[in-house]
């Protein structure tokens, strides 16, 4: 019996978060895996039950589990907690990737066959994208050290060889499962943390004979992702590049409501790697509580949970086969059917996904 705490935590979290559950559950028992779900506060609303997002029952939740399974934190409504720290977004996402040291980020973006319209960018230069980024997420500008003064401020960005091997060769891993082609973003005639990205990776990548290899400044990344992004297929970046990346990156698919994200590190449990598994999306606060969310970034990461955290590749590739039948026949959320078309309850859209699973 494998744990997962499963945290649903603010806005919509709760819904997409329940509404994937049976899904996820139907392929781990198909692949004779069992797993107890486990439900804690989180965010905003453990904020408001004990003062703190993240609270200490939560932590230890979590420390006896193999995964999390995340749903959405924050909203306008904790903006004005006078101690940032507390704040949901920072007071519980950030340290939870700290604690466990969540250096790799996973976010694909796919364009799936049937949704180029939704993309503001032209169909035939989205069509047929499928791209993963592979993100840097504890070290930066975002956990380095920081100072705001009455006339100045600073955000260090700073990075050491461990930190930058570790997530080089992860990708790399990740390369030679897919396309076998690895793309690393940076910023080196600028950034003296980029200078040592660089010199990182022309180490690294000499033990990937196999893998074709590339480099692109950051800037001019933002417009091939535009232009031509079925010219790549992983990409690897550091922290703040890759937030942005792959934002963008989910516009370019039409919805980011689409998009999962797998959170992983070094911790390794009786099945896989220890992982943090959440959609991409915010809370939306809005629609929280109107059946509207579009639940398959969820499930979706759900099914990268099962793949990374629970060795369990077919389970997961059942799953992700599930979703693309469901949009094939053209079943659509309202993010995914625009305001005219015929859209789908979050509670349906994920009820026809575990029909076709």
């Amino acid at each position: 019996m494998a744990k997962v705490a499963v945290l649903p935590g603010d806005g919509i979290g709760p819904e997409i978060v329940e509404a994937s559950l049976p899904v996820i559950e139907a392929a781990a028992k198909a692949a004779r895996l069992k797993l107890d779900f486990e439900r804690a506060l989180v965010g905003g609303a453990a904020y408001d039950a004990t003062g703190h997002p993240l609270p200490p029952a939560t932590l230890k939740l979590c420390d006896a589990s193999d995964a999390i399974y995340f749903g959405s934190v924050g909203g306008p409504k904790y903006d004005t907690i006078p101690d940032p720290n507390l704040r949901p977004e920072r007071g519980a996402l950030l340290p939870l990737r700290k604690r466990y040291t969540l250096y790799a980020n996973v976010r694909p973006a796919v364009v799936y066959p049937g949704l180029e319209r939704r993309s503001p960018v032209k169909e035939e230069i989205v069509r047929g994208m499928n791209l993963l980024v592979v993100r840097e997420l504890v070290g930066g500008a975002y956990f380095g050290k920081k100072a705001l003064a009455a006339a100045s401020a600073y955000d260090v960005i700073s990075y050491d060889r461990v930190q930058i091997e570790r997530v080089l060769r992860f990708a790399f891993e990740v390369a030679m499962a897919r396309g076998r082609h690895l793309t690393l973003v940076h910023k080196a005639n600028v950034l003296l943390t980029s200078v040592l990205w660089k010199r990182v990776w022309d180490r690294v990548r000499a033990r990937y004979p196999k893998v074709r290899v590339d480099d692109c400044y950051v800037d001019a990344f933002t417009m091939y992702l535009i232009s031509r992004p079925r010219d790549y297929d992983v990409v690897v970046t550091e922290n703040m590049m890759g937030d942005i990346l792959t934002d963008e990156a989910a516009q370019v698919t039409g919805s980011i409501g689409l998009i999962p994200s797998a959170s992983l590190g070094p911790r390794r449990t009786r099945h896989g790697t220890f992982g943090l598994f959440e959609p991409s999306h915010g809370s939306a606060p809005d629609i929280a509580g109107k059946d509207l969310a579009n639940p398959l970034a969820t499930i979706l990461s759900g099914a990268l949970m099962l793949r990374y955290s629970f060795g369990a590749a077919k389970a997961a590739e059942r799953v992700e086969g599930a979703v693309r039948r469901v949009l094939a026949k053209g079943l659509r959320t309202r993010d995914l059917a625009g305001p005219k078309g015929r859209a789908l309850g979050t509670r349906a859209m994920a009820a026809a996904v575990l029909k076709e699973l």
